[in-house]
């Protein structure tokens, strides 16, 4: 594993079972140490996505309750909601990174690991909040 989208997935991975299991940070990082790429640059990458969501997760859902009208973070699924608040993350905190991009891989993340229609809805709500880079 040794691509930005693979540490982005690997990511997801850590946050969903963080979210689900209620598991500390650093128990789910070793946890998945084997899982992690093995080129530095991209295992780092994984770390720093996951570490900075579970830092500003109370921000990260503000925002995301400010602008998924109709959605509470409970009625989402769990890794819809995730994918979320990792490119959240990532749309505050790379502004390197195009915000196209972003989205573009958080819609096909949604794709191999959620429903068929989560592509569409982490589309939409992604849409709305692209504009909280500007506002920061």
């Amino acid at each position: 594993m040794n691509s930005r989208r693979e540490s982005r997935e690997c990511s997801l991975q850590m946050l969903y079972i963080f979210d689900t299991c209620n598991i500390p940070v650093e128990t789910v990082l070793d946890s998945f140490s084997h899982s992690l790429p093995t080129v530095r640059v991209y295992r780092d990458f994984a770390a720093k996505l996951f570490r900075g969501v579970c830092q500003r997760r109370e921000e990260i859902d503000c925002l995301i309750k400010k602008y998924a009208k109709n959605w509470g973070l409970e009625r989402m699924a769990a890794v819809d909601r995730n994918i979320i608040r990792l490119a959240l993350y990532e749309i505050l905190a790379t502004p390197e990174t195009p915000t196209s991009v972003i989205i573009d891989e958080a819609v096909e993340i949604s794709k191999k690991y959620s429903t068929k229609d989560s592509s569409k809805f982490v589309n939409g709500i992604l849409d709305k909040l692209k504009t909280v880079r500007d506002n920061n």
